[in-house]
């Protein structure tokens, strides 16, 4: 991937984490324990996603 396209799937990255976070604020007023845990698990997972992006970034500008 170039620089812009890094960029790009690191900013829908972003907003689908951010999205989540708020599904799972809201299964929490509704006590769905079982599918925050899914949720979390698919955090964690956006968060090592994101930081290989970063990683990939920051060579590519080296």
């Amino acid at each position: 991937m170039n620089k812009e396209q890094l960029t790009q799937e690191i900013a829908m990255l972003k907003m689908d984490y951010i999205g989540l976070q708020g599904d799972i604020e809201k299964l929490e007023s509704t006590g769905h324990n079982k599918m925050i845990e899914n949720a979390e698990r698919r955090l964690a997972g956006m968060e090592e996603r994101l930081a290989d992006l970063n990683k990939q970034l920051a060579e590519a500008t080296e």
